[in-house]
């Protein structure tokens, strides 16, 4: 009898890192595709992010997806061998460990956008909001000029965050025929209203919604907050009485990025589709 030949060893990693959902999700794909895995949650001290990682290859990991707080230590990890995607998202949300070394990639803003097109938004030539200058922001920014978005407007509750993000980007030289612009807050409306706008704050872990003007949305907009949860956000609701067309939480935007990742290692593409549904019937029962 021969033995049978050990499952490739993947993970999430995070802190904390209890309440990822990636697992179900990969495994979900694993069905799809016939690709089999093992997949597990890493629980890493936050200031063992490294040795939690060499443990992690040592037991024949050869993939991470990244969770907080550790996007920014995985990109210095794979700072030899970041994709342009990482670069730009100066963060790292997935890594796969090739040729003895870790390679890194950022699929944050593609799930977003694949998951904007999903609930039928026409992002070239659209206005967009987006709230928040963080990683979360900044990891979007390059898939959404990408995409052909005439204007990307960054406000923020401290405008000088704002500003500097909005820098960086200019100077990137890409997508340079996407404007961009920042300030506070406050200087989040536009006369004729936004096609889009995002919320890429943590607001929503208070059950808060940021701190926006009325008037904000252009006839037919929407509005999208990447934190999600069985029942509609604090800025969703915000967003639905002043006046947005469609409103939508983050959990497509999960499984985008989920399935960037099983493509990066595993050279198929799931359909997200079915596990979202899932997903959302599993939230819809409290599970």
């Amino acid at each position: 009898m021969t033995e049978a030949t050990p499952l490739a060893r993947y993970a999430v990693i995070g802190n904390p890192v209890a309440h990822s959902r990636s697992p179900q999700i990969h495994a979900m794909f694993s069905e799809q595709t016939g690709k089999p895995l093992r997949y597990e949650r890493l629980l890493a001290p936050v200031d063992g992010f490294a040795d939690a990682v060499a443990a992690f290859v040592a037991g024949g990991g050869v993939g991470l997806n990244v969770t907080v707080p550790f996007k920014r230590d995985a990109y210095a990890l794979a700072a030899d061998h970041l994709s342009a995607r990482a670069r730009l998202a100066g963060a790292v949300n997935t890594l796969s460990w090739r040729d003895g070394a870790w390679h890194g990639c950022n699929t944050d803003g593609v799930g977003l956008v694949s998951d904007l097109i999903r609930l039928g938004l026409r992002l070239a030539g659209a206005n967009v909001l987006l709230v928040g200058a963080g990683g979360a922001a900044r990891g979007v920014m390059q898939p959404l000029a990408q995409a052909g978005c005439a204007r990307i407007h960054i406000v923020n509750r401290t405008a000088s965050k704002a500003l500097e993000l909005a820098d960086a980007w200019r100077e990137t030289g890409v997508s340079p025929e996407t404007v961009v612009t920042a300030g506070g807050l406050a200087d989040a409306a536009l006369p004729q209203g936004w096609n889009l706008v995002i919320n890429a704050t943590a607001s929503g872990l208070q059950d808060a919604a940021p701190d926006l003007p009325r008037g904000l949305y252009a006839p037919g907009a929407a509005a999208y907050d990447m934190m999600y949860g069985a029942k509609p956000t604090a800025f969703m609701k915000q967003a639905e009485a002043d006046g947005a067309a469609l409103t939508a939480d983050g959990l497509g935007m999960l499984v985008g990025q989920a399935a960037e990742s099983f493509l990066i290692w595993h050279g198929v593409r799931p359909d997200p589709a079915p596990v979202l549904a899932a997903l959302r019937e599993a939230l819809a029962a409290g599970h």
